[in-house]
């Protein structure tokens, strides 16, 4: 049972992880500085840093958070979907659209994690970081794509993990490039499932 102050910390957290993403969305991840975020959220330096070290782990945690906002609810879509049946679509393409429409895009998030990337591109330190942070994701998704293989309803080529990795590869490039010719959230969200259903009849045996 959470006690109080940790109830106090999370909400801080929160409060500051919610104010890095308006700030993010008014002036990008270098306009973005620590005070900026700490007078949005209405906290004092001394709060940040009690629970960040730096901004770059403050926009690491904010992209992984939106990550996981994601995954969660493709898990809960695809666990519906093992029960009652659905999985047993034929249609690649229709299947992934149907696991995936579950979850949200933006541009805010295609934004951040563009210049992130770019981020670990410039810095070394960051970049171990970033790929640690990826290869959790990847992990994660390898897990949701082997419940499907468990399940029965799909041999892929290769294995998860790889799967996985391709899968990422080819939504975050589908998404950025719909972002950049100025797809909206919808627009994100189907020419995403579409490459992903389109690799996955390339994956699967």
């Amino acid at each position: 049972m959470s006690t109080p102050a940790t109830r106090s910390r999370e909400n801080t957290r929160a409060r500051l992880l919610d104010a890095a993403a308006q700030v993010f969305a008014e002036v990008g991840l270098e306009g973005a500085t620590v005070e900026a975020v700490c007078e949005r959220a209405g906290f004092t330096r001394g709060a940040f840093y009690s629970n960040f070290e730096s901004k770059d782990e403050l926009f690491l945690t904010l992209a992984s958070s939106l990550g996981e906002a994601r995954l969660n609810s493709v898990r809960e879509r695809v666990s519906t979907m093992v029960g009652s049946g659905e999985l047993s679509v034929a249609d690649p393409v229709d299947l992934v659209r149907r696991i995936m429409d579950s979850g949200a895009d933006d541009r805010m998030g295609v934004m951040m994690l563009s210049e992130i990337r770019i981020r670990a591109l410039r810095d070394p330190g960051f970049s171990v970081a970033y790929l640690a942070q990826e290869s959790e994701m990847v992990g994660s998704i390898a897990t949701i794509i082997q419940d499907i293989v468990d399940a029965g309803q799909i041999r892929l080529r290769v294995d998860a993990e790889q799967a996985a990795r391709l899968l990422m590869i080819v939504w975050e490039g589908m998404t950025v490039r719909d972002a950049i010719d100025g797809g909206d959230a919808d627009r994100l969200r189907s020419a995403g499932s579409e490459a992903l259903g389109r690799m996955v009849e390339l994956l699967r045996e």
